[in-house]
């Protein structure tokens, strides 16, 4: 069963220190003052599609998670991380919650990075709130119809994953849609994961398919036996 937070509210138990949420949080904060401090050196671990491949900066996609420009991603991705992704911890594990928060923002970033060789985009995307938005979505709908407590205000899991998407749509009309290709492939990709769609729940529904059709094949061979056979000493 999965605890029941408290967002915004206050009265909720903290992670620890030393949880995988918290060193991604403490990620976020580090990587983001480094590129502030660098400036134009910093500025190579932010994700620009059309640098990746052409310009061999293959890293790109792995380090802009832990980067965020502004006062807002920074402390607000961070807060998301260790708060929300600790909830996450305590039901996932520490290596799940790293495999699934960390490797699905470099995911995206691989993907905006494929349509970036097809589509102008914009360079510089940073990658800190698109991992913040996976925890929080990936939390929301873990809990589905249950109840959880969004400052002061009960709501369902549901409803908190669709506010965690619902930042990424304003950001996108107000900034425009390109702004926010990869956040919206984290949505895509986390709603998949969680409902289902993890790799190794669907190597388990492959072979449930393989195992079905080969009892379907073997159905085929068989004979029903007559009634009316004779006195049969094999079938009693």
């Amino acid at each position: 069963m999965r605890p029941m937070r408290s967002y915004g509210g206050g009265g909720f138990g903290l992670p620890s220190v030393q949880s995988m949420a918290a060193r991604l949080a403490i990620g976020l904060v580090a990587g983001s003052v480094v590129a502030l401090a660098l400036k134009t050196v910093g500025a190579l671990l932010l994700l620009s599609p059309h640098k990746v491949f052409p310009g061999l900066m293959l890293w790109q996609p792995f380090t802009y998670a832990f980067v965020e420009l502004d006062a807002f991603g920074i402390i607000f991705g961070a807060f998301a991380l260790y708060s929300i992704g600790g909830g996450l911890e305590m039901s996932w594990g520490s290596r799940r919650l790293l495999w699934v928060l960390w490797g699905g923002t470099a995911l995206a970033g691989v993907l905006t990075t494929v349509v970036g060789l097809f589509v102008p985009l914009p360079a510089g995307y940073t990658g800190g709130w698109v991992m913040g938005t996976m925890a929080w979505v990936a939390y929301g709908l873990s809990i589905g119809r249950g109840q959880t407590n969004f400052w002061g205000v009960p709501i369902t899991g549901n409803v908190f994953a669709g506010i965690g998407a619902g930042f990424v749509v304003l950001n996108a009309l107000r900034f425009g849609w390109v702004t926010q290709v990869p956040e919206l492939f984290a949505l895509g990709l986390i709603f998949l994961y969680v409902r289902g769609g993890s790799p190794r729940q669907l190597w388990l529904r492959v072979q449930h398919w393989r195992l079905q059709r080969q009892l379907r094949g073997r159905s085929r061979h068989l004979r029903v036996i007559s009634p009316e056979r004779p006195d049969d000493k094999y079938l009693n």
